[in-house]
């Protein structure tokens, strides 16, 4: 894939994002397509753009700390929902967390709000492509939402890409729960 298109910026993104917030002590994890890319090692499609979990807590200060790094809100997104930002043709979308009175993680903020999420999500190793490193959510995870989307969403059927996901998750691990 060549590293001078928006793959090459969305992954310059992603360093920028897991240092800035490392240092800031701001808690991101990749999910979505580039969680799937991290997690297998290389860049297996494009992506549109890079989808992130935050803690709702943070928010805020994510902005702000991006904000100075000429990252800027997009218009057409509530920030109450998730954070979603712009540089260029490169995009964020910081999806919140939280967690309920029994200290599960849940869906921070949305109409979903307060929907546990899958167990041990945040639990998973930092996955790699090349020397870069960053955190993602588990493959369980990963495989939990490209299956269950289409049925969360009806009005979504499930994408050819989500099928090859799928195909590739499950392939990657000796469980094909991802567990």
């Amino acid at each position: 894939m060549d590293g001078a298109g928006l793959a090459g910026r969305q992954l310059d993104a992603i360093r920028e994002v897991t240092g800035l917030a490392e240092r800031a002590g701001v808690a991101v994890w990749l999910r979505g397509g580039w969680a799937m890319d991290f997690h297998l090692g290389e860049v297996t499609r494009p992506h549109v753009d890079v989808d992130w979990y935050c803690w709702r807590r943070d928010a805020n200060a994510l902005a702000a700390l991006l904000g100075g790094h000429g990252w800027r809100p997009d218009p057409r997104m509530p920030a109450d929902t998730q954070l979603d930002l712009l540089r260029g043709d490169v995009e964020l979308s910081f999806a919140y967390l939280d967690r309920d009175a029994d200290g599960r993680v849940v869906v921070g903020a949305g109409p979903w709000a307060g929907t546990p999420l899958p167990d041990r999500m945040l639990d998973a190793e930092p996955g790699r492509i090349g020397p870069l490193s960053a955190p993602i959510i588990g493959v369980a995870a990963q495989i939990e939402f490209k299956e269950m989307f289409p049925v969360w969403m009806p009005a979504r059927p499930r994408r050819a890409k989500d099928a090859a996901d799928l195909a590739r998750l499950r392939s990657s691990v000796p469980d094909p729960r991802g567990r």
